[in-house]
């Protein structure tokens, strides 16, 4: 029987060119730019990055996110209605990676790497963030820009055997620290958002793309919670945000679509993160055809052996991460 071929990819974001960072950030301070000069430079940095992938050997290739304007969470709120910015009220420095019990446990460590470099992302000088305020009825207004991505993708793939995806936000990680003015509770704020963002889903794959659903709140909101809340009350709270993405997946073929589960990539110790073993059944209801889970990270990689004990149910794939970049994490004994 001839083998199978196991086929590459990755978790989506790559690194933005210079030229691009400048167009980024002028957008995410609010700076006037050339509209026709960042479409220029957009179209010609994926076009390049798709050919970097593609010669590499990768498989499943994306777009390197260089569509997102702002994060691989906050670009959405640039594509959905009902939600207001507001200035906060007292300028607090540098944005914390996450104010949990690592960084409580790590005081030292991260006063000194925020203080030095902070948490800018794409290379560019962090700006204070205000509050995101639900102000009226959240609904999807994100249609010209998903569909220049898509147009991006396509362009860059002409020509090429690799197929392609998408990365979009999973609606747990949609502004998880908003304010709402509007719906009568959380739970009902977050099932507006996931209906909304199922026309982003559904735009992807009616490209004939796989969409892959990003959801790192998912886990890092464990090192919020726990403690002084407890596993069980935290698994709680996971099984809605679950239900809410299936609910936002609606009518998306499990075929043409994965989960990206991780413990968020910043860089800190994370030895407060949430075991695998105590999701992994809460992952496996997210209605989608592939797993794909951070599983290189050393924090991580130990977890493979999850597998020996839980089955991957008929049809699914998985797709472990097995390369991952050098941070301070402190390795599981």
């Amino acid at each position: 029987m001839a083998a199978r071929a196991i086929r590459t990819t990755h978790v989506g974001s790559l690194v933005r060119p210079p030229d691009l960072v400048g167009f980024l950030h002028q957008q995410d301070h609010g700076l006037p730019f050339d509209q026709q000069a960042f479409d220029t430079c957009l179209r010609n940095a994926v076009a390049d990055v798709v050919a970097q992938q593609c010669d590499v050997g990768i498989d499943i290739v994306s777009d390197g996110e260089f569509g997102k304007t702002m994060s691989w969470s906050r670009y959405i709120l640039g594509r959905l209605g009902g939600f207001e910015e507001r200035a906060a009220a007292v300028a607090t420095g540098v944005t914390k990676a996450i104010a949990g019990k690592d960084r409580r446990d790590f005081a030292e460590f991260y006063d000194e790497y925020e203080g030095s470099f902070g948490f800018a992302g794409m290379g560019t000088q962090a700006r204070h963030l205000g509050t995101w305020v639900v102000t009226g009825p959240i609904t999807y207004t994100g249609q010209h820009a998903i569909q220049r991505d898509i147009a991006n993708l396509k362009a860059a793939l002409k020509g090429k055997r690799a197929e392609g995806f998408l990365p979009v936000v999973a609606p747990a990680s949609v502004a998880p620290n908003r304010q709402d003015e509007f719906y009568k509770s959380p739970e009902e704020a977050l099932f507006a958002i996931a209906a909304a963002m199922n026309a982003e889903y559904r735009a992807v794959v009616d490209a004939g793309f796989v969409v892959q659903i990003d959801d790192a709140f998912l886990t890092s909101t464990y090192d919020m919670m726990v403690p002084p809340a407890t596993l069980r009350e935290y698994r709680k709270w996971a099984a809605v945000r679950i239900d809410a993405l299936n609910h936002a997946l609606k009518g998306i073929p499990e075929e043409r679509s994965r989960y990206h589960l991780c413990w968020g990539s910043w860089n800190g110790p994370h030895s407060n993160d949430v075991a695998l073993a105590d999701i992994v059944d809460l992952m496996l209801k997210v209605r989608t055809g592939g797993y794909s889970i951070e599983m290189a990270n050393p924090r991580h990689e130990h977890e493979w052996r999850v597998w020996e004990s839980v089955k991957l149910p008929a049809g699914k794939t998985l797709v472990p991460g097995l390369i991952s970049h050098a941070t301070n994490i402190v390795e599981h004994p």
